[in-house]
């Protein structure tokens, strides 16, 4: 009932707020809206037709809800933003990466991703490399750290089931060392059973292995011992792979450069436009806790059900500009209570189960 609701929800609610009233419903009183603290980013690109200044930020490519409850968004071109429910904080780029006057202004400064260790730390990786927040300052790893080529891309540090933190950046997978760290040594070192890979995506699977996207390799396994390489001769729909998830069937999904591709353990099957996706150039995937998978791509989202069968076109429900979402989703995320967040060309939006909301700097939160 909860994913049928937001469907019918999100056709129309691109750019405001949509009431479901019931009489089955509660009415749930707004949080109050923040105190603004810091500069919120300016406008990255000029030929997006919608510019509000209100806005939480123009894009976000990033979200995350921490073990304290704080939400942090990394919106395009300015470091990161956290609300606690009485402030939304910018953070400015002296004090994100440390007064490194190599961090550029542009579109392109951003931060991809965003997890938490079992000390609470929180892990950003950026497009000049990777930054921990111990809760008072950040500290930025870099090629001096022992990173190479240190833009991450989205969704590509992993902090897996032994606590292990890995880092996916356009030079390989690099291992955090955490006692080089406190005496001064290199922080991070290259995962040498994988190499100089261009990587776009790491995922632990539901037995512990290790998964890797990269740009022009296909995918790889670790499973604690080798690495195992699949691409197009192994049957992967194209070896540019970027986003990964694990479905609650056991299934593994990666995005293509055409579309998508589930592998069962055995056989590879990609699914494209032609069976009912909403867009050729897929950005991202998520799979919310019911097991309902997103798929965003440039232009479009589309939801894909696994209740029914995947042969079935109503398997898949696309969204697309004639339905409002003129913006496409870069980040998505479902908070610990169930509300799903997108992060868009116009912003930023939540659905709380009863109203989508479109999230401005002062709420509705």
């Amino acid at each position: 009932m909860y994913i049928l609701l937001l469907a019918g929800l999100f056709l129309n609610s691109c750019y405001g707020q949509v009431d479901t009233s019931s009489s089955k419903q509660t009415t749930i009183a707004p949080k109050p809206s923040p105190e603004i603290i810091g500069t919120p980013p300016p406008q990255v690109l000029n030929s997006h037709p919608v510019w509000d200044p209100s806005l939480v930020s123009q894009y976000i490519r990033s979200i995350f809800q921490d073990s304290k409850g704080n939400y942090w968004f990394g919106p395009a071109g300015q470091s990161v933003a956290r609300y606690d429910e009485k402030t939304l904080k910018y953070y400015s780029k002296s004090e994100f990466f440390l007064g490194n006057n190599s961090v550029g202004n542009d579109y392109g400064n951003s931060v991809h991703a965003i997890v938490e260790d079992s000390n609470g730390n929180i892990w950003f990786g950026t497009d000049y490399g990777a930054v921990k927040y111990d809760g008072k300052t950040f500290r930025s790893y870099k090629e001096v750290d022992g990173l190479s080529n240190i833009r991450v891309s989205r969704k590509s540090i992993l902090i897996d089931k032994a606590g292990n933190i890995w880092v996916g950046t356009a030079g390989g997978v690099f291992r955090y060392d955490p006692s080089a760290d406190s005496t001064g040594g290199k922080s991070f070192s290259l995962f040498h059973l994988l190499g100089p890979v261009n990587i776009k995506g790491i995922m632990e699977d539901n037995t512990g292995n290790i998964w890797f996207a990269s740009q022009g390799n296909g995918v790889f396994r670790f499973d604690g011992k080798a690495i195992k390489n699949f691409m197009e001769k192994e049957g992967l729909g194209d070896n540019v792979a970027g986003g990964m998830i694990q479905d609650k069937a056991g299934n593994y999904w990666f995005t293509m450069k055409g579309g998508i591709c589930r592998y069962d353990g055995k056989t590879f099957t990609e699914f494209t436009t032609k069976d009912g996706l909403g867009g050729s150039e897929v950005w991202g995937m998520y799979m919310e806790k019911s097991g309902v998978i997103w798929i965003s791509a440039r232009g479009s989202m589309t939801r894909y059900d696994p209740s029914i069968d995947i042969s079935n076109p109503k398997a898949f429900t696309v969204f697309a500009e004639k339905d409002g979402i003129n913006c496409c989703v870069q980040s998505m995320y479902q908070d610990r209570s169930g509300n799903m967040w997108w992060g868009a060309g116009a912003g930023l939006y939540r659905f709380d189960g009863y109203r989508f909301y479109q999230v401005k700097q002062k709420g509705p939160w």
